[in-house]
C-alpha cells in the first residue's frame, strides 16, 4: 500500500468514497468543483493494482490549526491499517507546516482517540469552521464530536467569550 499526494486524475476516485459515506450522512458531500480546488489538501492510499482504496485532507485554517477532514477508506479496505497511515501523514504534514494542532469533527471518536487525539468541545473551535457545516443534512442537529491532537496543551481562553478571535487558546511550550 502506497500514500501519496492526490492527483488531478484521482479526483473521480475520491469522489466515490465520500460520496459513499455521505449517502449513509456520516460525512459532508462533495462536489467534483470542490475536490478539484482542494485536490493540493488531499492524500490518497492505493492498493496493490494503484487504486485509490483511501483519502483524506488536511485544510490549515490559522498559523496553528488544521482540520483533518475527508477521510475515507473503502469498505473492502478496512481494518487494514490504511485509516490510520492516512490520519498519521496529515499529522506529518502538519508538523512539517510547523502547525501545532490539527482537529478533526468524526463519529469515528474511539478511531481517533487511538491516534491520539483527545476529545474538546465543538465550541471551541473558531467560528470559521461551520461554514461547511451548515450544508450537512444532519445541521443543526450534528452528533458529530470534535477532536484534536497538538503539540501543546490546550486550554480554554481566558478573556471573555468571543474576544478570542479564534475560540482556542494554545498554551506555549
Amino acid at each position: 500500500m502506497n500514500i501519496r499526494p492526490a492527483r488531478v486524475g484521482d479526483v473521480p476516485a475520491i469522489y466515490e468514497l465520500i460520496r459513499k459515506f455521505a449517502d449513509r450522512k456520516v460525512m459532508i458531500r462533495r462536489s467534483m468543483g470542490e475536490l478539484y480546488e482542494s485536490i493540493r489538501e488531499f492524500l490518497v492510499a492505493l492498493d496493490e493494482d494503484g487504486r485509490v482504496v483511501g483519502c483524506v485532507a488536511l485544510h490549515v485554517f490559522w498559523e496553528d490549526l488544521a482540520e483533518l477532514k475527508c477521510l475515507a477508506v473503502a469498505e473492502e479496505a478496512q481494518g487494514t491499517g490504511i485509516g490510520r497511515r492516512l490520519v498519521d501523514a496529515c499529522w506529518e504534514q502538519a508538523t512539517e507546516l510547523e502547525i501545532n494542532s490539527v482537529f478533526a469533527l468524526t463519529y469515528a471518536v474511539g478511531f481517533f482517540e487511538r491516534c491520539g487525539y483527545d476529545q474538546m468541545d465543538k465550541a471551541d473551535l473558531p467560528h470559521k469552521i461551520w461554514n461547511e457545516c451548515v450544508r450537512c443534512p444532519l445541521f443543526p442537529n450534528c452528533k458529530e464530536v470534535a477532536l484534536i491532537r497538538s503539540h501543546v496543551p490546550i486550554s480554554r481562553p481566558a478573556e471573555p467569550a468571543g474576544a478570542s478571535a479564534r475560540g482556542l487558546a494554545l498554551a506555549p511550550a
